[in-house]
């Protein structure tokens, strides 16, 4: 199990990393926003080589029991009525609207609110991974660090769209990352109460992860008329084998 330094060292990288990429925005440091569709692509090919190979099958083997899958179901579920319900309109990746000058303030508030709490998700699977296995978290990690900048471009061009206010903008940005941290203190927190709980968080975890994977970078990536980024899809999935294969040999050395 991880300490909680790490835990929270690594909640504070990938906080600031979606901090940065709003930053960038509102720098109109525009030829950093080109990487955004890489690095979805790639996020997407590692979360879901993650998800299928690793974090499904250690949840029906800490469970033992069909509950397993309901707890995958009811994260992946979570994600889909925070997201889609709760907030009407919805956009992982960078806003491409541009017919629209404006969206209105409601619209930039109920998305930043679904951001929040998908970036909560990204801390509590960071977290309970961490808790869990420190090599299988440190996979987690990287494959949610890679959506994270992406993530705070997303934030700041939506709101960019609401107000020509930098500070709102930057604001906007720190509330929605804040989420990432917040997760990460409730799933330490969750299993420090009982540990016998940390099976049942893995499997929503894994839930979570599959949705962000599966229905919030690959259709963004299906949108896109770059035909590379099908391929890159596969890149990260080979990132995923090797960069697991290398923090298994540096944990063992």
């Amino acid at each position: 199990m991880a300490n909680i330094f790490l835990i929270i060292l690594l909640g504070v990288v990938a906080t600031g990393s979606e901090i940065l990429g709003g930053w960038l925005v509102v720098k109109n440091k525009k030829w950093f926003q080109l990487s955004h569709e890489y690095l979805l692509a790639l996020g997407a090919g590692f979360l879901l080589a993650l998800v299928i190979t690793e974090l499904i099958p250690i949840s029906f083997q800490e469970i033992k029991s069909v509950d397993t899958a309901l707890w995958i179901l009811i994260g992946f579920s979570t994600m889909h009525f925070v997201e889609h319900t709760l907030v009407g309109h919805f956009h992982f990746g960078e806003e491409t609207h541009h017919d629209k000058l404006a969206i209105s303030k409601i619209v930039g508030l109920s998305t930043s609110t679904g951001l929040f709490m998908h970036a909560f998700f990204d801390g509590f699977i960071i977290s309970s991974a961490l808790q869990f296995n420190l090599s299988i978290g440190l996979t987690v990690f990287l494959g949610i660090i890679l959506h994270k900048f992406p993530e705070g471009l997303t934030v700041a061009t939506i709101m960019r769209k609401v107000s020509d206010s930098d500070n709102l903008i930057m604001k906007t940005v720190v509330f929605v990352s804040s989420g990432t941290m917040l997760g990460i203190l409730v799933a330490f927190l969750i299993s420090s109460l009982d540990l016998t709980y940390i099976g049942y968080i893995f499997a929503f975890s894994a839930g979570t992860a599959l949705y962000i994977g599966g229905s919030d970078l690959i259709p963004e990536i299906n949108k896109s008329e770059n035909r590379i980024m099908p391929v890159i899809v596969f890149v990260g999935m080979l990132v995923f084998y090797i960069s697991k294969m290398l923090i298994e040999i540096g944990l063992q050395n």
